[in-house]
């Protein structure tokens, strides 16, 4: 019988030791509600730049390792934030703000497309709503009292790539047509941070009220065994043994056994019919 072999192309998530005993299985979580308050806004005070397009999907998950995008960075009072967005996805919107083509108009190659001012213009804005939009959703997952000022147009500049350890949610926006774009949103270690401290319950579980500590000589448990009476005979007479026969015996002090080791001596009594163990004293 054949044996299958496994897939080449599936892949496993990497436990990063760093993240251990933080809230990342949470993140899913942040990311919808980051979804909605994009969304939401796409639909509403930006629709004028995100016009036709619906969003899809917000995930977490690392940088992507991709020279051609150009990366935007602002700084805030929760830390920095880098947003790139692909050079496709700025020149459909440019074309259908100021072109006038509709979504079915011939797309636009952006390796020959020259970067304009009024490109630069829309990729500091779309960067501020993001960035915005991101302190929005960590001050409110935060509990926040004073929510963070926007960023203003000039805390916008050009960045480098994020380093490949850094965490980013990708966003990946659809329009009527079924075309997909995607843009990045990459929060700095202490935003990222924040957003982490964030998830994690409110009211952390209340561990068991203990008592006073008590000695361990009073929390172990141990098996004391009572031998009353010992008798020996031979094996003749032991033979010669029949039913109603009478073994005389004399009942003195019985021993006290731990697990076949004699430690004690005690005397035999009788307390409201039960025979009881008293007179505690040391094996010699």
């Amino acid at each position: 019988m054949p044996i299958a072999s496994p897939d080449p192309t599936s892949q496993h998530q990497v436990l990063d030791p760093c993240l251990l005993g933080r809230p990342v299985h949470l993140l899913p979580q942040f990311a919808g509600r980051l979804l909605d308050d994009i969304d939401a806004a796409m639909q509403g005070a930006a629709r004028r730049y995100w016009g036709g397009w619906r969003l899809d999907s917000v995930v977490f998950g690392r940088v992507p390792q991709d020279t051609g995008l150009r990366w935007m960075a602002a700084t805030g009072a929760l830390g920095t934030v880098s947003v790139a967005f692909e050079r496709g996805l700025l020149l459909t919107l440019l074309e259908r703000r100021y072109g006038g083509r509709s979504a079915a108009a011939m797309p636009r190659d952006p390796g020959t497309e020259r970067v304009t001012a009024t490109e630069e213009r829309l990729i500091v804005v779309l960067t501020q709503q993001m960035v915005d939009l991101l302190y929005a959703r960590v001050a409110v997952s935060a509990a926040m009292e004073v929510a963070p000022r926007p960023v203003p147009a000039g805390a916008v500049a050009g960045s480098t790539m994020p380093g490949k350890s850094a965490w980013t949610i990708c966003a990946t926006v659809r329009d009527a047509n079924g075309a997909t774009s995607r843009f990045w949103i990459a929060p700095d270690q202490s935003l990222m941070a924040a957003i982490l401290g964030s998830l994690r319950p409110d009211h952390p579980h209340a561990h068991a009220v203990r008592g006073p500590s008590e000695p361990l000589s009073s929390k172990l448990q141990v098996k004391l065994d009572g031998r009353l009476i010992s008798k020996e005979i031979t094996l003749g007479a032991l033979f010669d043994l029949k039913v109603g026969d009478v073994i005389p015996v004399n009942v003195g002090r019985a021993d006290v056994l731990l697990d076949e080791a004699c430690l004690f001596t005690a005397a035999v009594a009788e307390h409201k019919g039960k025979l009881c163990l008293t007179s505690f004293e040391d094996a010699e």
